[in-house]
C-alpha cells in the first residue's frame, strides 16, 4: 500500500514516515498541498494523511482536487488536525467520501486504527 503524508511540520511528517514505514506501507511526503497535488498526479495513493493548515495550499483544498480527479474520487483522506472545530468547516463533496479525523499530537496506535478504518 501506498501512502502520501502531508503536513508543513517536519516532526510530524518524519513520525508519518517512521511509523507507517515501520508497518511494512511505502510512504511518499510533501510538505504543502501544492507539493502533495503534485505527487498525486505523478502516482497512484491508496490513502492521502493530510493536515488541514498548511501554507501555499491547505488540506481543504488538497482534498477538493483530489475529489475532482477520477483517479482520487474515493480514496480514503485521513484529515489531521490540532483542531476538533475544523472538521465543521470542511465542504460537503470533500467529506461525503471516505474521510476520517485524527486530532494531533497522536500516538502511533491511533494512527493505525484510524489508517484500518479509513481503508
Amino acid at each position: 500500500m501506498r501512502i502520501l503524508a502531508v503536513d508543513d511540520s517536519k516532526l510530524i511528517v518524519s513520525m508519518l514516515k517512521n511509523v507507517l514505514s515501520g508497518c511494512g506501507y511505502v510512504v511518499d511526503v510533501a510538505f504543502d498541498g501544492k507539493q502533495a497535488l503534485d505527487l498525486a498526479l505523478m502516482y497512484s495513493y491508496d490513502l492521502v494523511i493530510t493536515d488541514i493548515n498548511m501554507p501555499v495550499m491547505n488540506g481543504i483544498e488538497l482534498a477538493r482536487f483530489l475529489r475532482a480527479t477520477a483517479v482520487y474520487a474515493d480514496t480514503p483522506i485521513l484529515f489531521l488536525t490540532t483542531e476538533i472545530e475544523e472538521k465543521s468547516r470542511i465542504p460537503e463533496n470533500v467529506i461525503k467520501k471516505p474521510t476520517r479525523w485524527l486530532t494531533k499530537p497522536f500516538n502511533p496506535h491511533s494512527l493505525l486504527d484510524a489508517i484500518l478504518q479509513a481503508l
